[in-house]
């Protein structure tokens, strides 16, 4: 099996738990996929690129909130409401936010686009008047969102040990296995996008 747009490595993950052999590589890469998974509907976002074009609804006449953005191709608007996106906008007629790319301390991606020039967003009774093409996601990984997929992964991994959610501890008995480990929630904090709608 290959992992597909995982945040963290076979070799990795496999070092993390000091295994030499590949009798279990099919099941680690699972995890992995799945850890990663996890971590995007946690976060609420993908750190992973892909080339799309995606509609918006904007917040106002000036600000529309975007999936995350590394870089933006075109951006048009529809000038009524037939549907059809037929006004694209000028590089000086927007402005790509956070600026410099940096927010909280952090490198992130683009979220948000800020009508600056010639026009101004449409907004038709909370239709999407507003279309997007380029390379959304996140340029590259974050070291933290790697550390926190290799926990989950070997996380996963283990619950294979654990398959009713318990797992016996010698002396101390029998210990219930937590929905969420801390260090992962601390880890991926900083990166949990909050949407409204």
């Amino acid at each position: 099996m290959a992992i597909t747009n995982g945040y963290a490595t076979l070799a990795q993950v496999k070092a993390a738990m000091r295994i030499s052999d590949n009798v279990d590589d099919t099941l680690i890469e699972t995890a992995i996929e799945s850890a990663s998974r996890q971590i995007d509907g946690h976060c609420q976002r993908r750190f992973y690129t892909t080339t799309a074009t995606r509609v918006y609804t904007p917040n106002d006449s000036y600000i529309t909130e975007i999936d995350d953005l590394v870089s933006l191709t075109t951006l048009k608007t529809q000038s009524d409401i037939d549907g059809t996106y037929d006004t694209t906008w000028a590089a000086s007629d927007y402005q790509l936010e956070p600026l410099n790319g940096i927010a909280g301390g952090l490198n992130v991606s683009y979220t948000q686009i800020r009508a600056r020039g010639d026009y101004l967003f449409p907004t038709f009774g909370g239709e999407a008047t507003v279309e997007v093409t380029g390379t959304f996601g996140w340029a590259t990984v974050p070291s933290e969102i790697k550390q926190a997929c290799i926990i989950l992964s070997q996380r996963q991994y283990k619950r294979y040990d654990s398959p009713l959610g318990v797992a016996g501890v010698g002396e101390i008995g029998v210990i219930r296995v937590s929905r969420i480990d801390p260090d992962v929630a601390s880890i991926l904090a900083p990166y949990r996008r909050i949407r409204m709608a």
